[in-house]
């Protein structure tokens, strides 16, 4: 019972702090309109000192949820706090539990507590740079049916900026991400132009499946020259390319492959062979 009653102490007094703090930003705030006070200090300030001292940037991790494929930008807000909140009461849980688990003295229990605080602020970070390289990898490969549906479009009669946005909503039902993607470009390019959304989803996906799309409709955009064959080739030279790094990887597992013949298949034939005569001519001596 003892870990527990310690547990709900640090909860109380966790709670109990949290509202006196509230309760002073509040009347901070309140000074603050009325005139009697210019210092604002606030929840807000109190983040904003953490999100420096700690690096901690919304924007950037709404990026990298962006690139892993998770559109939901509430998560961001929750992020980094979910992960501050669950390293402390994995830290916390791992004092308090320690002695059933066999660690007793507190130098058993450091390195413990370190390994729990280290796999809560690094496990979720590798985890979206994983998916961020996996679904780059798959926007890039499933780019050029993009380009020939884009190419269509135009040839029927329809503008880039329509033709992106039609794209957009179609793509829904076949694939999410290729969507996104075109619903954003649509809706970055109504604010800021296309210049400016082709330059940030070309930032987003840093391949030169999409750099080459990006160029090609800055081109056409900047001159005004045609781009449903230029649209056919990229797509063409795009999936040769792939076709030709696909062959390239084909070429390179032969010698990856030989490693693991040599060792499990070369060696015991050769043994199989020799024992026989080497059991023979022990036999004979």
């Amino acid at each position: 019972m003892t870990p527990l009653i310690s547990l709900l102490v640090s909860l109380i007094f966790a709670t109990l702090l949290i509202v006196v703090m509230d309760r002073y930003f509040t009347r901070q705030t309140v000074r603050s309109w009325l005139g009697l006070s210019h210092s604002i200090t606030g929840w807000k300030t109190l983040f904003d000192v953490f999100e420096h001292k700690l690096a901690y940037r919304r924007k950037d991790v709404e990026t990298s949820l962006m690139r892993a494929g998770i559109y939901n930008a509430r998560i961001a807000v929750f992020y980094f706090p979910a992960k501050i909140a669950v390293a402390v009461i994995l830290v916390s849980l791992t004092f308090l539990f320690s002695d059933e688990l066999g660690y007793e003295t507190f130098s058993e229990q450091l390195p413990l507590a370190f390994a729990a605080l280290v796999s809560v602020i690094l496990v979720p970070d590798l985890w979206l740079q994983k998916r961020q390289k996996k679904r780059i990898r798959k926007v890039s490969s499933e780019l050029p049916y993009v380009i020939d549906l884009m190419a269509v479009c135009i040839q029927t009669g329809m503008t880039i900026e329509s033709a992106i946005a039609y794209l957009g909503e179609e793509l829904k039902s076949f694939d999410k991400d290729l969507a996104y993607v075109m619903r954003r470009l649509d809706s970055v390019s109504r604010v800021t132009g296309m210049t400016r959304a082709l330059d940030e989803l070309l930032e987003h996906f840093p391949t030169n499946q999409m750099q080459s799309f990006v160029y090609t409709i800055s081109q056409s955009l900047q001159y005004g020259s045609s781009i449903y064959s230029v649209l056919t080739t990229l797509s063409a030279s795009i999936r040769e390319i792939e076709m030709l790094e696909l062959e390239e990887r084909v070429g390179k597992l032969s010698a990856k492959m030989s490693v693991p013949l040599i060792l499990f298949i070369m060696f015991p034939i050769v043994i199989l062979i020799t024992a026989p005569g080497i059991m023979r001519m022990l036999s004979n001596v």
